[in-house]
């Protein structure tokens, strides 16, 4: 690797944040679709963010592999090409159901850089290490969702909600041409795995037959469960329960930048605690923060000023959450299979991001002008979370070197 870890680290945010930026730049627009596009099912506006996630679910299958046998770079240029296009579509598409195949699509695209991005930071580090760059990596892929709805309501009020797709252009383009220029193709020639059906399958067997692997999935699941009931619902919460829509992207900057401290904090306590134990205090911490907010709502509580900053503290507790989960996590997955770091990259992406986007989808549509979903399904995945990495104690701490 020719560039600093501090540029790496950047690039590699920057081909992460392209999912973040996809989904939290339409935030602002959810209801303004709702009213254009689906008046009668407001819900369905959700669907705009629940398509690109399951596209992008789609595309990890394929794209892993293919950086394994074709080389890093041209998936993500491939990737790249397919975003932009379907961006373009969606500028111009008449209604809802084209707009939602053309996201579908778009997630396929944007799964390119970041699941490659996962790989490209297998290729080069590994153990703990390995997971103090993810934390590095998360603190910058934090910007990106703060300021991302800010910089959609900016581009609705200067035209309107369908030039925020040309912001995704302008983005991803700068990202994939950044990587182009400094960053080297880490799959050269001799390392790469010839492409089939076979080989593909023996990789997946070979990945899911490992069970510590497959427990840092399952929990990986619930993580990002948590972490998409949060963002699929902040929205109509903020407009439906406290009527602060048109303050909404500032807020959401404000717990999105406080709460990418906790990719720094990861950071520090890694190498200390260990990928398992940080894991598993943040799961339980949810666990009583949801509780606690439970308790607030069924005592009547949850309204005024009290129950709004009630309710952000705890949004920043999800968002906190996620730092300390999902990059120990991922890196716990993909700690035994650096040799087929691009395959393991796919199957891990694509089974945490649908089984997560499946469980946020279903809380999501039980949204009935109230928090009481929303809570519920934080709290079981915490759960869940809880009990599944605890079970990740009982296996070899020697891949934690």
């Amino acid at each position: 690797m020719r560039i600093s870890t501090a540029e790496f680290v950047a690039i590699m945010a920057m081909l992460v944040a392209t999912v973040a930026i996809s989904i939290d730049g339409m935030l602002p627009a959810l209801s303004i679709i709702a009213d254009e596009l689906t008046p009668l099912r407001p819900n369905n506006a959700q669907m705009i963010l629940s398509f690109f996630v399951a596209g992008m679910a789609a595309g990890t299958l394929i794209v892993g592999p293919l950086s394994d046998s074709f080389g890093r770079k041209p998936i993500i240029y491939y990737g790249a090409s397919l975003y932009i296009f379907t961006s373009a579509v969606c500028v111009l598409s008449p209604s809802l159901e084209v707009i939602l195949i053309s996201r579908f699509l778009q997630g396929v695209g944007a799964s390119a850089p970041r699941v490659v991005a996962q790989a490209l930071v297998r290729d080069f580090y590994k153990g703990r290490e390995m997971a103090r760059i993810s934390s590095f990596i998360m603190i910058i892929f934090a910007l990106v969702p703060a300021i991302a709805p800010l910089l959609g309501s900016f581009v609705m009020l200067a035209f309107n909600w369908r030039f925020i797709f040309l912001m995704f252009i302008a983005f991803v383009a700068a990202s994939t041409m950044w990587m182009a220029f400094r960053i080297d193709e880490s799959v050269t020639k001799e390392k790469r795995i010839e492409f089939n059906l076979k080989q593909v399958g023996l990789a997946f067997k070979e990945v899911l037959s490992n069970q510590m692997i497959l427990t840092s999935i399952i929990t990986l699941v619930f993580a990002y469960g948590i972490l998409f009931i949060g963002i699929f619902l902040i929205q109509p919460v903020f407009e439906q329960i406290f009527n602060r829509a048109s303050t909404f992207p500032y807020w959401f900057a404000t717990i999105a930048l406080l709460a990418s401290s906790s990719s720094y904090v990861n950071a520090r306590l890694v190498r200390k605690l260990g990928m398992r134990m940080l894991t598993g205090i943040a799961f339980r911490a949810q666990v009583c923060f949801s509780a606690i907010v439970f308790l607030v709502y069924w005592t009547g509580y949850f309204e005024g000023q009290f129950g709004f900053f009630c309710f952000l503290f705890w949004m920043f507790s999800i968002f906190f959450q996620a730092g300390l989960t999902m990059g120990n996590l991922t890196a716990l997955a993909m700690e035994p299979v650096g040799h087929i770091a691009g395959t393991a990259a796919s199957l891990v992406s694509a089974i945490a991001t649908i089984g997560s986007v499946l469980l946020a989808a279903i809380v999501g549509q039980f949204f009935d002008g109230t928090p009481a979903a929303t809570i519920a399904g934080v709290a079981l995945f915490a759960t869940l979370g809880s009990v599944s990495s605890h079970r990740l104690k009982r296996y070899d701490r020697a891949t934690e070197v």
